[in-house]
C-alpha cells in the first residue's frame, strides 16, 4: 500500500477520532465571509477578480488564501484537517482514495442534492466526465455513499502535440492518424535531422498516461481493469504488445536524448524552442507555451491509434476541483459561491485570463484553437479517479519502471512483463494474507 496513502489515512483517523471524543467542532468563522485556500498561483489574480466581483454582487466576502507549490498546499490541508481548522472551500490533491479519507472523516460534505436540484440544472451544465472525477458511484470500492463530493473548476486532457513547421520541413502533410503512420513520420523527421519526440518521462505518470491509453486501445478497457483485479497476466500478449510499442519508439529513434531523466517543465521547454516535432502534454500546455514562445506554430491531435476497431481514449475530466468542507458553518454561502463560479459568465472569464478549458459546457465559445482542440477529447476520456478498480502502486511503480528500462534499452518487453506480473503477484499474495488477518 502507498506509503502516503498510510500516512495521510492514518492521520485523517487520528484526527477524527480526537475530534469526536473533545466534542471539538470548528473554529468560529466570520458568518458573511467565505474562506477558500488553493494552491493555483495561475489564477489567484483572476481569483481576485471574481472574489471582488462576487461581493459586490452578493455583499458576502470572499477570502482567498494561496498556498504553493501543490506539495506545501497538500501538507498545508492535511495539517489542518489534524486541527480541525480546514477552510470553507478547499481543494484535495491526491488520489481517490485520499479523498475518500476525507470523506469518511467528515470533511467533505455532498453535494448531490444541490447538483441534482431543479432538474440536475448545475450537474448538466458541467461536462460530464468532470462531474464524475468527484463522484463516487454505487458499490465504490472506497465504501463511500453514492453521491458528488467536489466542484470541478476547470477541465483537461493529455494529447499529443505537433510542430506544424517540422512536420512540414519532413513533408509530412498532417500528423499521423495511426502508429504505423507515427513510425513513418518518425523516420521521415530523422531523415532531415528533426527530434521527433518529447515528453517528461522523468515523471512516471506521464508514461502511466501513454502506456494506459495504448492498453485500453489494444485490449479495450475491461481487459485492463481485469489485469488490476489480478485476472489478466502481465505476461498476457496483448501487455507485451503495449511494452513493444515503446521498443519500437526506441528501435526507430523517436525518443530525444535523455528522455527518461527529463522532467516535464525541461520537455515542455525542448518543445517549445522547436527541439522536437512532436510532444505529450496535457491543457495546461497552452499557457506554457506561449509563455515560452508565443511565435510556435503547433496543433493537437490524439495519440496514434494501433487498434482502429477501438477509439484512442485519453486521461481527462476535472483538473482543478474544490470541495465544501462539512463542518463549515458556511456551508450554504460556499455552495453558493461555487455554484456563482462554475456559471458560464465567470467560466469564460478564467478561460480567457489564464487560458484553461472551463468546467462549463457553454463557456466554450471563443475558445483558442489549440484549446478547443484538447476539449474535443472530453467525450472519450477517461480518467483514473472514475475507475472501477486501480492497480496497486508497487506493480504501477514496477510497470512504468520497467518501461524507462525498455526505452533506454535495458530491458525488453518480454522481461519486463515477466517481472511486472512477478511483483504482481507478490503484492496480491501480501493482500490475502492482511486480509485473512481481519
Amino acid at each position: 500500500m502507498n506509503k502516503t496513502f498510510l500516512t495521510v489515512s492514518c492521520a485523517l483517523a487520528c484526527c477524527f477520532m480526537f475530534a469526536s471524543i473533545q466534542g471539538c467542532g470548528q473554529p468560529k468563522k466570520a458568518e458573511n465571509q467565505v474562506e477558500i485556500w488553493h494552491w493555483m498561483t495561475d489564477r489567484q489574480e483572476a481569483l481576485e477578480t471574481l472574489a471582488k466581483k462576487y461581493e459586490a454582487e452578493t455583499g458576502v466576502k470572499v477570502k482567498l488564501e494561496l498556498f504553493a507549490p501543490s506539495d506545501a498546499y497538500t501538507q498545508k490541508i492535511i495539517a489542518a484537517a489534524q486541527a480541525n481548522v480546514l477552510p470553507d472551500v478547499y481543494g484535495i490533491l491526491d488520489k481517490k482514495s485520499i479523498f475518500a479519507s476525507f470523506i469518511k472523516a467528515g470533511f467533505v460534505a455532498d453535494l448531490s442534492e444541490d447538483f441534482t436540484a431543479d432538474n440536475s440544472a448545475w450537474e448538466k451544465s458541467l461536462f460530464a466526465k468532470a462531474v464524475d472525477v468527484n463522484r463516487f458511484a454505487v458499490d465504490n470500492i472506497d465504501g463511500i455513499k453514492p453521491g458528488i463530493y467536489g466542484v470541478p473548476i476547470d477541465v483537461g486532457s493529455e494529447q499529443m502535440i505537433y510542430n506544424k513547421n517540422l512536420l512540414k520541413k519532413a513533408g509530412i502533410p498532417r500528423p499521423p492518424a495511426t502508429f504505423t503512420e507515427w513510425i513513418a513520420d518518425i523516420e521521415a523527421l530523422k531523415r532531415v535531422g528533426v527530434a521527433p519526440f518529447v515528453s517528461g518521462f522523468g515523471e512516471l505518470w506521464l508514461i502511466d498516461c501513454v502506456a494506459s491509453n495504448f492498453a485500453f486501445n489494444i485490449m479495450g478497457e475491461e481487459k485492463v481493469f481485469s489485469t488490476y483485479r489480478g485476472e489478466v497476466k502481465y505476461t498476457d500478449p496483448d501487455w507485451v504488445k503495449v511494452l513493444a510499442l515503446f521498443k519500437e519508439l526506441r528501435d526507430k529513434g523517436a525518443y530525444i536524448e535523455g528522455i527518461v531523466t527529463k522532467g516535464n517543465k525541461l520537455a515542455e521547454q525542448d518543445f517549445a524552442l522547436e527541439r522536437a516535432a512532436f510532444a505529450f502534454n496535457g491543457a495546461w500546455s497552452v499557457n506554457v507555451y506561449r509563455s515560452m514562445n508565443p511565435a510556435l506554430d503547433y496543433g493537437v491531435a490524439p495519440l496514434p491509434v494501433v487498434n482502429t476497431a477501438l477509439p484512442m481514449v485519453s486521461w481527462g475530466g476535472a483538473e482543478s476541483s474544490f470541495v465544501v468542507n462539512e463542518g463549515s458553518p458556511n456551508k450554504i454561502k460556499a455552495v453558493a459561491f461555487l455554484k456563482w463560479l462554475t456559471a458560464r459568465e465567470q467560466q469564460v472569464f478564467l478561460s480567457s485570463q489564464i487560458n484553461t478549458l472551463p468546467s462549463n459546457r457553454s463557456a466554450m465559445t471563443d475558445i483558442p484553437r489549440n484549446l478547443a482542440d484538447f476539449a474535443k477529447a472530453m467525450e472519450t476520456s477517461t480518467n483514473p479517479k472514475i475507475w472501477p478498480v486501480s492497480e496497486d502502486s508497487v506493480v504501477s511503480e514496477a510497470l512504468l519502471k520497467g518501461i524507462q528500462a525498455i526505452i533506454i534499452g535495458e530491458g525488453t518487453p518480454e522481461t519486463v512483463a515477466a517481472e511486472v506480473q512477478q511483483v504482481k503477484e507478490r503484492q496480491m499474495e501480501k493482500a490475502r494474507v492482511e486480509q485473512n488477518k481481519h
